[in-house]
């Protein structure tokens, strides 16, 4: 099972992640960076730093496998403001 990494960049400043994650595929990875970003947002709130920030999925290798803007997260997310019914 491949292993990704899900390093934050912020401005110039690159948050690694030293772990990483064994996930079946980069569709996978690309469905976890998007649950991280949303956690962070709702955790730290819409900063205008964060919404500059961008998750880098890189592999083993170290080869950027996806780049994942915080922006484009948040542009799925439901409104919460709606009624439901």
């Amino acid at each position: 099972m491949p292993k990704y990494f899900f390093n934050t960049r912020i401005g110039d400043e690159l948050i690694v992640d030293p772990d990483g994650e064994d996930l079946r595929n980069p569709d996978r990875a690309w469905e976890v960076a998007r649950q991280m970003i949303l956690e962070v947002v709702k955790s730290e709130g819409a900063q205008p730093a964060l919404l500059e920030a961008v998750i880098e999925v890189t592999d083993v290798d170290g080869e950027i496998v996806l780049e994942f803007p915080f922006t484009e997260a948040l542009l799925d997310m439901p409104d919460r403001t709606a009624t439901r019914h």
